[in-house]
């Protein structure tokens, strides 16, 4: 099959192609003519991998109330009210949408089937068995590929934005394609590359989840906020050998036990509601119990669900553990946290607009106020949707400059770094956040962690052609000899993101100086009401918004 060609100018260019991407590029004017870039193939995205589903308060003894309240009770004081009521009202309409284009979710005779998650007080979550993320991301992707104004581009990166040198307006991205790296005009660049979850030495996040769109928006100068928080998922496959694939809560929402070694449901120790605690709670009560026990992992005991249950809800899983040894109808599961979900990113509003005129933002990518300090299971993939919707409504920027020419420069394939250069750094980055800013924190860790995260920015600032890229100008084609080299760049500017996001993380868990929600400090292991705001970030300067209201 033959890669499209890029056009020099598209109306609104699209970046990343998870349930975020796929949906907005869907819902933009079907006059516009629109690109969608993917690093990789369409379905390689963290919304493919989402096991648990989509919430959705439809069943007739829920309401909007109560899943506004559970949102608002797990965001621990720093979801926006504004936010969480607007997610909240079109998650309906929005599920209609998906089982128009096409999406089966599971059903009990002709009715949506719906399935408790922790921190829910309700059956409210929708799912296609334990690939939810997968049923939602192919239809969509199936979809766009019918759509003949939306041009695909995959296995392209995007490595940095466009600024108009005079109004600061976004006007495009650089994007390295078959060989080159090429500037691209767009009036309107929406950004939905996902999440940052590959800064850590274990996290359930694909590969490509490497923080790019937070990144490049905050060296364009675009606001962020709120990146000290991490979600860790409290069960992830832990055995030798195996990736950390996420159990999904929903199994804990059917009956599953965790359990240590004893066979004790020893989360009770740590909140009444025991394994149905909200995330961050039973993360960290996992992570206490295992430095407590010097055990290496904890259990998950799914026997007190119906065989025939765990077969129909869970066919995923049963085949993941089969894979790797597990029979888990007749013994438990070993898990452990994994860096999961970055309630944090780029600030926009509920048009999904962010601080630079131009530039909107998407999904996980995106903070837009309805996740807090802890997002609840499954308003992700909602909040994909829903804010993914609101760019039907997008408004194009006039086109300026549309004369300037791309400048030619042939770059040398000895000019770029060796990968296991660039891979050498990212693993040592990693092993640091995971030490430094995993699930418990402190002031004394953190500062030290950013000298050493320093000393591996000046290592990779030192590689060949990092000054080169960095320093590239709006305009300039820069073409390589072999299209090969399109994975090295690739590499380059992961770890370029990779860098740049682990040191927003740290300094904002600096800053934080409490614990809340996905952010614990073991020096200020208490929620302060002083810091009931976001935290803000633009341009390497940190400070508090105004007081949320409770």
């Amino acid at each position: 099959m033959s890669q499209p060609q890029l056009s020099d100018l598209y109306d609104a260019l699209v970046v990343g192609a998870g349930a975020a991407g796929l949906y907005a590029a869907l819902c933009l004017p079907r006059h516009y003519r629109v690109g969608l870039i993917s690093k990789d193939a369409l379905a390689l995205s963290a919304s493919d991998w989402a096991q648990g589903g989509i919430a959705a308060a439809i069943a007739p003894e829920d309401s909007p109330e109560l899943h506004i309240h559970d949102t608002l009770q797990a965001g621990a004081g720093l979801c926006d009210r504004e936010a969480v009521e607007f997610l909240v009202c079109q998650a309906s309409q929005c599920i209609e949408s998906l089982v128009d284009l096409g999406v089966e979710f599971d059903r009990h005779g002709t009715q949506l089937a719906l399935t408790l998650e922790a921190a829910h007080s309700r059956r409210r979550v929708l799912h296609a068995a334990d690939t939810t993320g997968r049923a939602v991301v192919s239809i969509l992707g199936e979809r766009v590929l019918q759509c003949p104004h939306i041009t695909t581009i995959p296995a392209a990166f995007a490595l940095s934005l466009w600024l108009h040198p005079y109004t600061g307006a976004c006007q495009g991205v650089s994007v390295a394609y078959q060989g080159q790296i090429r500037w691209i005009r767009a009036r309107a660049v929406i950004l939905a590359t996902g999440g940052g979850g590959q800064v850590f030495a274990q996290t359930t996040n694909p590969a490509l989840s490497t923080g790019d769109g937070v990144a490049i928006a905050y060296r364009a100068g675009a606001l962020l906020r709120d990146l000290e928080f991490f979600q860790f998922h409290p069960t992830a496959l832990t055995k030798t050998g195996a990736p950390h694939f996420l159990i999904s809560e929903a199994v804990r929402g059917e009956g599953a036990h965790l359990v240590d070694a004893q066979g004790r449901r020893f989360a009770f120790d740590y909140h009444p509601q025991g394994e149905l605690a909200p995330r961050d709670v039973v993360s960290r009560a996992i992570f206490s119990h295992l430095q407590a026990t010097a055990a290496p992992h904890v259990w998950l005991d799914l026997r007190p669900i119906p065989r025939e249950t765990i077969q129909k809800r869970f066919p995923n899983i049963l085949q993941v553990c089969q894979h790797w040894g597990i029979d888990i109808f007749s013994e438990p599961i070993s898990v452990a946290p994994a860096a999961h979900y970055w309630m944090g990113g780029i600030a926009t509003d509920l048009q999904s607009r962010t601080s630079i005129p131009g530039l909107y933002a998407v999904g996980e990518t995106a903070s837009t106020g309805v996740h807090g300090a802890n997002r609840l299971a499954s308003n992700s993939l909602l909040e994909c949707i829903v804010f993914g919707a609101q760019l039907a409504h997008l408004e194009l920027l006039p086109v300026l400059d549309e004369g300037t020419t791309q400048q030619k420069v042939e770059v040398m394939l000895e000019a770029l770094p060796a990968p296991e250069q660039l891979e050498a750094i990212a693993t040592s980055l990693k092993a640091l956040m995971w030490q430094s800013a995993g699930i418990c924190r402190s002031a004394e860790v953190l500062q030290a962690a950013i000298a050493e995260l320093s000393e591996l920015q000046q290592e990779f600032e030192q590689l060949p052609s990092t000054q080169f890229f960095q320093n590239l100008q709006p305009g300039t084609l820069v073409q390589f000899p072999f299209p090969e080299c399109d994975r090295t760049l690739r590499l380059w500017g992961e770890t370029w993101n990779l860098l740049e996001i682990g040191q927003l993380i740290l300094k904002s868990a600096v800053f934080r100086q409490e614990s809340r929600g996905g952010h614990y400090r073991s020096d200020f292991s208490q929620t302060s009401t002083t810091w009931q705001t976001h935290t803000l970030i633009q341009n390497d300067r940190w400070w508090q918004s105004v007081p949320i209201p409770d």
